[in-house]
């Protein structure tokens, strides 16, 4: 067999910033060969005898209607012209236009299906990341024995890691590719993830946790900027919008997962006091199998073309636009339709070359040193880039956009599940019972007590046998010659009591919950050190239900936006879609019951979608390849601390009022949906 490439011939002129691949005529920089060899000119086959060219017309052609390949060619011919008549008339521009015409000609269909699959899993995970430790607290405080400080330090921590990770990952994908930088990263994911699922104490369950979410934090600038690069640009709108659907499904995974196996405490084993293994821990492991989907569908995915021909590997770029045009008109039933670019420009990329030390003069060690170094001044100088004077002010726009989102969408996501907590909770207070001075002598407590206030009680040789104690109080109350066995406790505190000649014995009543208590001749044996799990809480079964009806919701705003991403344009559906947000949240005025909230929450959660999608559309599209991920990295790891400040100051108003977190929600959707009005429209620019 000959070898493909060995015609493949390489010139680099002296003033000119790309080498051109392969030869051939046609366009400059473009070039096509006929799929079938020329015939002479007197030739006829018998397919075709009898018949006038003249006769061969495409069926619209009497009514006027342009054939599409001829409509392609108008639209290659504009682009040809708009660039030579522009000043700029730039080598990067000529590159854009070519690769333009390349993803047209490859068609969209089997391959850029297969790899929507396989990047929706990657964004898929980065979804399921978000709600992951939201559903184990509840079981996980009582299990690692968490303070609230820590509760809230492991929160705090998982958005702080994603920061990290789309800062790093984004940077690195520009500079190392988008495949290699997502493998890694999702990599790293399930690892810690794995790890985190076995912590046996708070420490290594937050460290690992914390490397967990920097790994998963560079799948969304990652993902975007990857696929966007295998679609042509009237496809690009309609399919990064139709990816950002799996995001809610990792939202609908993760709640139904964590409803199905978390209240489930008898799925799990221990062994001793030392390793215990409950059902949140089994909810962690399954949390991770979107990642490694995506992880083992990503071995079988090739590098983008885009990314090697700026670093000028033409080689590979060739072969794999050639194997997506074949894998695509494959399956169309065209197998005979030929891949007829013959020439690719790329530019030269001597500026992001490594420095290496030569083996003669230095070590493995300082050679690596000295690539790591050079690599983080390139991804530095590549963020410095973003400021620069053609890209400062849609940076600008894009930073506070994307803030006054991430502020109000994850704030309020966070407030409304705490508020129907709170309401549930201050229900729940509103049927306490309260008993006032009364005096039980001789009594066998045989049945479990819930949420009740005892005071100034006097207990004389009572038994609290085999019970449970779920939020009961008691204040200022004496026991005395009183036997406690085999005691599971909740939110169960003996305030200010005298408590003489007692026995508590295998009870998990430890001193934390005796507050200024008097001990007289009172012992404690057998007692139950550590944290247990508490029976499923009713409470929690509605916050999946929140959660899960959150992201359903979520569908018909994505199908919707998608649909119309092109027709309307991006700008319009960012600012409408933002503007229409800020006003769901004054409904909240009208209606405080717990039905009320969740119905809005839907309602905000659906509207709000279209703008997620429309501004990471945006994004991809206004930055050159060169720094798309690294943009979209720096702009993800603004939404994750607009998240954290969100999700911190809403919450620290609940059960105060209800006023500052909605007029901070409106506020921010209406000053982002009117910024994004001035947004330049992207729809019929070219990818850069």
């Amino acid at each position: 067999m000959a070898d493909p490439y060995q015609n493949n011939v390489y010139h680099q002129g002296g003033g000119d910033r790309y080498g051109t691949y392969g030869e051939g005529g046609g366009h400059d920089g473009y070039g096509y060969q006929t799929d079938y060899p020329p015939q002479e000119e007197d030739a006829a086959s018998d397919a075709t005898e009898g018949h006038d060219e003249e006769d061969q017309m495409y069926e619209g052609e009497y009514q006027g209607i342009p054939h599409p390949d001829e409509v392609k060619a108008a639209q290659r011919a504009a682009r040809t012209k708009s660039h030579t008549a522009g000043t700029a008339g730039s080598d990067l521009a000529e590159l854009s236009e070519q690769y333009e015409d390349i993803m047209e000609d490859c068609g969209h269909g089997r391959f850029q299906w297969t790899l929507f699959i396989v990047l929706g899993l990657a964004l898929m995970a980065d979804g399921v990341e978000c709600f992951v430790v939201a559903f184990v607290l509840p079981s996980a405080e009582k299990d690692l024995c968490l303070s609230n400080g820590e509760k809230g330090m492991l929160g705090l921590m998982v958005f702080l890691s994603m920061m990290v990770g789309a800062f790093l990952w984004g940077g690195l994908a520009d500079k190392l590719g988008r495949r290699r930088c997502l493998i890694v990263a999702l990599a790293i994911n399930c690892i810690f993830a794995f790890l985190s699922s076995f912590a046996q104490g708070y420490g290594f369950f937050l460290f690992f946790r914390l490397l967990s979410g920097i790994g998963i934090g560079g799948t969304v600038p990652i993902v975007y900027s990857y696929f966007s690069e295998f679609l042509q640009m009237d496809k690009r709108g309609e399919h990064l919008s139709w990816l950002c659907m799996f995001w809610m499904i990792g939202g609908i995974y993760a709640s139904f997962t964590a409803w199905g196996i978390i209240p489930r405490y008898g799925w799990g084993f221990s062994m001793g006091t030392e390793f215990q293994f409950h059902s949140w821990r089994v909810f962690v492991l399954v949390a991770a199998l979107p990642a490694i989907s995506s992880l083992v569908g990503l071995t079988f995915m090739p590098e983008s073309p885009r990314f090697l021909l700026e670093n000028a590997k033409h080689d590979e770029a060739w072969m794999i636009l050639k194997q997506v045009h074949d894998t695509n008109w494959r399956a169309k039933g065209k197998p005979e339709k030929v891949f007829t670019v013959t020439h690719i420009k790329a530019p030269k990329t001597a500026e992001d070359e490594f420095i290496e030390i030569q083996a003669a003069t230095g070590t493995a060690v300082q050679r690596w040193a000295v690539r790591s170094l050079t690599l983080s001044k390139l991804v530095l100088r590549n963020v410095a880039s973003l400021l620069s004077a053609e890209l400062r002010m849609a940076t600008l726009f894009m930073a506070i956009i994307w803030f006054c989102m991430a502020f109000s969408y994850y704030g309020l996501s966070v407030w409304f599940p705490d508020m129907i907590k709170h309401l549930q909770n201050e229900e729940y207070a509103s049927k306490v019972k309260v008993f006032h001075r009364e005096r039980v002598e001789n009594f066998h407590f045989n049945f479990s007590l819930e949420n009740q206030i005892h005071k100034e009680g006097d207990y004389i040789r009572d038994k609290f046998i085999n019970i449970e104690m779920k939020s009961v109080k008691f204040e200022d109350s004496l026991f005395e010659d009183c036997h406690f066995e085999d005691i599971k406790s909740t939110d169960t505190v003996f305030e200010n009591c005298t408590i003489r000649s007692t026995v508590f014995y295998n009870t998990d009543l430890w001193e934390e919950k005796f507050i200024d208590c008097k001990m007289e001749n009172t012992t404690f044996e057998h007692n139950k050190h550590g944290c247990h799990l508490d029976t499923s809480e009713e409470n929690d079964v509605l916050i999946y239900l929140v959660s899960f009806l959150g992201s359903l919701a979520v569908l018909p705003g994505n199908i919707i936006s998608a649909l119309f991403m092109e027709k309307i344009g991006r700008v319009k559906i960012i600012g409408g879609s933002m503007l229409i947000s800020a006003g769901c949240t004054f409904f909240l005025f009208l209606s405080f019951s717990q039905s009320a909230i969740i119905a809005l929450q839907c309602l905000f959660c659906g509207v709000s979608v279209a703008a997620w999608n429309g501004i990471e559309v945006v994004t991809v599209e206004l930055y050159p390849a060169s720094k798309r991920a690294t943009a979209f990295g720096v702009l993800n790891a603004l939404c994750k601390l607009a998240a954290v400040l969100g999700s911190s100051i809403f919450a620290s108003f609940v059960g105060i009022t209800k006023a500052v977190p909605i007029l901070l929600s409106f506020c921010a959707l209406v000053c982002g949906g009117l910024v994004a009005l001035k947004l330049p429209d992207t729809r019929e620019k070219i990818l850069q």
